[in-house]
């Protein structure tokens, strides 16, 4: 621009090819940027869907990388477009304020981050489903929605707990109903004068009886343990956890038996202590010993 002159007339044509020049370079960022955005986000966008989807990846893992390389064509697109257009001083502005403010937002939201990144993983590697019985450090409960950051449960009490995704996917996940059989385990204990045939007898029938339970494998009551008042037979049943529940199928196989025992007159003895010696009771006058067997 040309300094003012006193006395000397403005001349609006002076002012011409400055302004010429600034809408010329506008508009070559605003064509260029169109340009390649709407290029790259069609054919980027496509290859990445398309990619992802041949490899049986979970549809909202593929909305969510189609939605981030949008995102991604725009920043380039802007970039190189003000390149082109002879922006670069902008753009290095830019870029040292965008840099800046991705260190502060990772720092503030590493637990997001943290909590996004397991949920992915989830959702791909699909360690459990919506409808399925969970355990992990020592919660349970059937899985209602998988979200990207949270998990979704509700307990047996019917309440509704959220847990972060992080906490799930660094924790060891029991999936109860994950395979097609699933054993159903009660010990019983019998006394050492009972007979073990008989109760095991007792046990496996009580146990096919149960609806739900499985012929094949057999139930069966093997010894596993001498106790210090029993001897204690394994009850296992197996149950298909699709069409029939652990915890009823479980309950009824506890109460059956028990019944069972009580009409054959098998005993299930419970844990008592039998104290044997001597006993010595003094008082000022005359000590008195008491013995026992």
């Amino acid at each position: 621009m040309l300094p003012l002159q006193p006395g000397v007339p403005l001349d609006p044509q002076q002012y011409v090819p400055a302004i010429v020049s600034a809408i010329s370079t506008v508009a070559l960022f605003v064509v260029a940027f169109v340009v390649i955005y709407l290029v790259g986000r069609y054919f980027l966008t496509r290859a990445v869907s398309g990619g992802l989807r041949r490899r049986g990846v979970d549809e909202t893992i593929v909305g969510l990388a189609v939605s981030t390389t949008v995102v991604v064509t725009a920043a380039v697109g802007v970039a190189l477009a003000a390149t082109i257009a002879g922006f670069g001083v902008v753009l290095a502005a830019f870029a040292t304020l965008a840099g800046a403010l991705a260190l502060a937002v990772g720092f503030a939201a590493q637990d997001l981050i943290a909590n996004f990144v397991a949920g992915v993983f989830i959702i791909q590697d699909e360690p459990f489903a919506v409808g399925d019985w969970i355990e992990w450090d020592g919660n349970a409960g059937v899985v209602r929605e998988i979200q990207l950051r949270v998990t979704k449960l509700d307990t047996f009490d019917n309440e509704l707990l959220t847990v972060p995704n992080s906490d799930l996917a660094n924790a060891a996940v029991v999936n109860n109903v994950a395979n097609e059989k699933r054993r159903v385990q009660v010990g019983f204990g019998i006394g050492y004068d009972d007979d073990i045939e008989q109760a095991r007898d007792a046990i496996t029938e009580e146990g096919a009886a149960i609806e739900g339970v499985l012929d094949d494998p057999e139930p069966t009551a093997p010894v596993t343990e001498l106790g210090d008042s029993a001897v204690v037979l394994s009850g296992r049943l197996w149950i298909d956890p699709d069409e029939s529940s652990y915890g009823a199928v479980r309950s009824q196989f506890v109460e059956a038996v028990k019944r069972r025992f009580d009409a054959e007159g098998v005993d299930m003895p419970y844990p008592n202590t039998e104290l044997s010696g001597a006993i010595a009771v003094a008082n000022d006058d005359q000590p008195v010993e008491a013995v026992t067997d």
